[in-house]
């Protein structure tokens, strides 16, 4: 009887576990699988979106031809001639090539990119090097219109271009705030790779602010990027362009995983110069720079290796009219901090010119502010590197100055005017710590721990002062350029 009990009980239990946990499972919410699916990036709006904006750019060139139409290769006639001693088989005799009617220009395709609308009256952004060279452009709608474009400019320093089609009511794109992109977020490219038209690539952000060049800091994507993307825009996911899809780093042709693209706002600087006057203006200041590395500027007392080190400063430039110095240390240009080299020319480079602008410069130890008048850039000349008479005065060194392996001698009259300097001291040869700083036969020694040097008794002096048990900090000059070089002592 008790065990009858005790199994009635136990199912009465059972099912009342059953009922709760039913009853507990619903109420717990259920996410529908079109829910879950919804995490997943969406780029079909996008594509209507942004679409109808994404043009193709076809490109044809003009090639001289050599001689009459259809006629053969000359190279391959004259081999017969030579070989065979007669007339290539079925080519009919010519008379002297001066006298014979040349054929006219061949035109031939050049190649295809991508281009999108910034504005309804025809008015197309692209890449400069998809356009290079073209005897004419041809740009195809997505509605399969096609115009003959008008190129307005292209900067071939940042790879943008502007081209123009005789059409109204186009649909234009929306610029974004490429300060607003993240690392990691989500975007898409449209563009015509290998000729496929209206192709949809997608992937996200991999970086930003990537030094591949002096005027531009790109954005870096796993976008599929191909040959026939360039010039097309790079989209977020509320449908804004943020960049042109410009270049890829592959060892194949193809694409490897990683692309970029020119920020839209850089893009939109050049294109603005470009609708207005058909070319860009960008400011110069004349020095040439180089890196701080984090030895130097512990050395120099910079605390960290920021700004940009002037090796040189040209001639008659805004940089020597403003006092720049080869040493100097550019920090600061107009506020802006210069964290890297890269920095520096990108900031003048946007500058209008005739602009004046304040340069902070770390010099000797302390900083300083010096104005500058900016001027339009130039196209870059050769240095030329003076070549330097052998110094008349005898090699002399310190025990010091011995111990680094230094031999040196003050610079002569004719030497300090050849290189514009009112001192220093030559170096005639370096050996152990001096050489593997670096160093070498015909360097100009211009200061020694910030302190500058005039002359051998004033160099003995500066380095005597030094904290030997670090490494010295020795400002020198190379031909024209200047450079820091740290002498470590032996151990």
């Amino acid at each position: 009887m008790m065990l009858k009990i005790e199994a009635n009980t136990f199912r009465s239990t059972l099912m009342a576990c059953a009922l709760a946990l039913a009853s507990t499972t619903a109420l717990l919410p259920v996410t529908p699988v079109h829910a879950q699916a919804r995490a997943l990036p969406d780029f079909t709006d996008l594509v209507d979106q942004v679409g109808p904006s994404v043009v193709n750019i076809r490109t044809i060139e003009k090639v001289a031809q050599g001689g009459a139409s259809g006629e053969p290769d000359e190279e391959m006639q004259e081999f017969f001639r030579r070989f065979f001693g007669q007339p290539m088989p079925g080519v009919p005799r010519q008379g002297p090539r001066s006298n014979r009617p040349q054929a006219p220009d061949e035109e031939r395709p050049r190649g295809v990119g991508s281009g999108f609308i910034l504005s309804p009256d025809g008015f197309v952004m692209t890449n400069a090097h998809v356009v290079d060279g073209a005897s004419e452009v041809l740009v195809t709608l997505p509605d399969k219109r096609e115009f003959k474009a008008r190129i307005v400019g292209a900067d071939k320093r940042t790879d943008v271009a502007v081209v123009k089609i005789d059409a109204t009511g186009l649909p234009a794109v929306k610029v974004g705030d490429v300060s607003k992109l993240r690392v990691g977020e989500w975007v898409m490219a449209i563009g015509s790779p290998f000729g496929l038209e209206n192709t949809v690539t997608a992937g996200i952000v991999s970086a930003k602010q990537r030094d591949t060049g002096d005027y531009l800091p790109f954005i870096q994507t796993d976008v599929a990027i191909n040959p026939g993307n360039s010039g097309g825009p790079l989209i977020n996911m509320r449908g804004e362009v943020v960049g042109i899809n410009s270049q890829i780093y592959s060892r194949s042709g193809g694409f490897m995983g990683i692309s970029f693209s020119i920020p839209i706002d850089e893009a939109s600087r050049v294109a603005d110069q470009l609708r207005a006057s058909g070319r860009v203006s960008r400011g110069r200041i004349g020095v040439q720079i180089d890196q701080v590395t984090k030895d130097v500027a512990e050395s120099i007392g910079l605390g960290k290796a920021q700004g940009a080190l002037v090796r040189g400063v040209e001639a008659g430039s805004p940089g020597e009219k403003a006092g720049i110095e080869p040493g100097d240390i550019i920090t600061k240009f107009d506020g802006k901090s210069i964290e890297k080299p890269s920095d520096l020319p990108r900031l003048v480079g946007n500058t209008k010119p005739g602009t004046k602008s304040s340069i902070t410069v770390f010099r000797r130890g302390s900083s300083r502010d010096i104005n500058v008048t900016i001027a339009e850039i130039e196209p870059d000349k050769p240095t030329k590197v003076a070549e330097r008479d052998e110094p008349a005065a005898k090699p002399s060194a310190s025990a010091a100055a011995k111990s680094m392996g230094l031999a040196l001698s003050d610079l002569t009259d004719a030497q300090k005017k050849e290189l514009k300097l009112k001192g220093g001291v030559r170096i005639d040869s370096a050996t152990d710590a001096a050489a593997r700083a670096g160093l070498r036969e015909g360097d100009v020694v211009l200061a020694v721990s910030n302190t500058e040097v005039a002359n051998l008794k004033e160099f003995d002096a500066a380095l005597a002062r030094a904290d030997k048990s670090k490494p010295v900090s020795l400002l020198f000059r190379r031909g024209d350029w200047a450079q820091y070089a740290l002498l470590r002592p032996a151990r």
